[in-house]
């Protein structure tokens, strides 16, 4: 389907990708890094689609003023875990619960920024299994306890993300019983999946800098998060009941 409106306050932009053939499907909201709706961001979103999955990517930066103050908004909310993005996010949700061709059953799959607000969303129990890529730890790290089952991807070169986030993730996933899959790819970076087709003096630049595109690693993280959906979405969509927490 491609570009389109959500019914959100005011209504904000996204981006729907279809799966072939006939549906019902699960469906996925994707949540894009500091970049925004890119290119890439696209791609990521049609390849959830094409693995059967009806996906929608939220610009997480319309509303309402200037877009450098949506832009500072929304990256605030992802460390603070509430605002606007949240009521966004679940707006995606429940258009996608809405759609005759959606189970109900619902994803949360994010990069870097959108990675920290697949954390910040786990515990809500909106979502059935989230896949945060390369996110910072929300501040209360005890809640992650409480998560719904998340399948996480780290760079070991990461020079945004802190040191032994992975370990830590996983300890609180551990200790809360929560089912996971929590990976640290060795000699790779931050944003190894997000693929921004750059020119290639820029691609050397960025992975001399830790931010680079790697796709031997990208590729094993998109058959362990499509692995663990498959797991993890399939029974009945979760009821609306719990909006009034973000």
């Amino acid at each position: 389907m491609g570009d389109m409106t959500i019914p959100a306050a005011g209504g904000i932009r996204g981006y729907l990708a279809v799966p072939a053939g006939a549906g019902p499907w699960p469906g996925v909201v994707v949540v894009h890094d500091v970049l925004g709706m890119t290119t890439d961001l696209k791609r990521i979103t049609e390849r959830f689609a094409a693995s059967g999955y009806l996906a929608l990517a939220p610009a997480l930066y319309d509303g309402d003023g200037p877009k450098l103050r949506c832009m500072i908004s929304t990256i605030r909310a992802h460390f603070t875990g509430h605002g606007a993005a949240y009521r966004n996010l679940l707006a995606a949700r429940e258009h996608l619960i809405s759609d005759s061709r959606c189970t109900g059953e619902i994803g949360l799959a994010g990069f870097c920024m959108g990675g920290g607000f697949c954390l910040q969303l786990g515990p809500s129990g909106m979502f059935s299994a989230t896949a945060p890529s390369y996110p910072s730890l929300p501040n209360d790290i005890a809640k992650l306890g409480q998560s719904c089952p998340v399948v996480a991807s780290f760079g070991s070169n990461d020079p945004i993300v802190a040191h032994g986030t992975a370990d830590r993730l996983e300890g609180a996933l551990t200790g809360g019983g929560v089912p996971h899959d929590v990976k640290e790819y060795s000699g790779v970076g931050h944003s190894f999946m997000n693929d921004h087709q750059l020119p290639a003096p820029i691609r050397l630049v960025a992975r001399t800098f830790g931010i680079a595109y790697s796709a031997p690693e990208a590729e094993d993280a998109w058959q362990r998060i499509l692995s663990f959906f498959a797991k993890h979405l399939t029974a009945t969509g979760r009821d609306l009941d719990t909006l009034d927490r973000i």
